[in-house]
């Protein structure tokens, strides 16, 4: 349930991002459900292997290429997700920072009801 729930909530942050972002769009509310759920798979996934493969890049710019490596995932859900666009790296650098910052405010308030 707790999965659903993250999962309906990260829709609703890619859904408010799009509205906000000239440079992202998603067609409907089922393609933002679809694409935090493409997300939450790819950061599963695609994301360590990244990571491993960039350490050393990584370790020299002392972890702000991870900035990319984010930027890089919301591309990827862009080509796999048809309905879902990114404007090209900035946008998706942009995108992929305020993401996180929502979905922290959004996920801690499933946190705050479990107390």
């Amino acid at each position: 349930m707790n999965f659903i729930l993250r999962l309906l909530l990260s829709a609703l942050a890619v859904v408010l991002l799009s509205k906000l972002l000239p440079g992202v769009s998603v067609a409907s509310y089922g393609i933002a459900i679809l694409v935090a759920l493409v997300l939450s798979l790819l950061n599963f996934i695609v994301k360590p292997l990244l990571i491993l493969f960039t350490l050393p890049v990584t370790i020299l710019t002392l972890g702000l290429f991870l900035l990319i490596i984010n930027a890089v995932i919301i591309l990827l859900a862009d080509a796999i997700v048809d309905g879902f666009a990114v404007n090209g790296l900035w946008w998706a650098l942009l995108f992929s920072l305020l993401l996180s910052v929502l979905q922290s405010i959004l996920f801690s308030f499933l946190r705050e009801d479990k107390k």
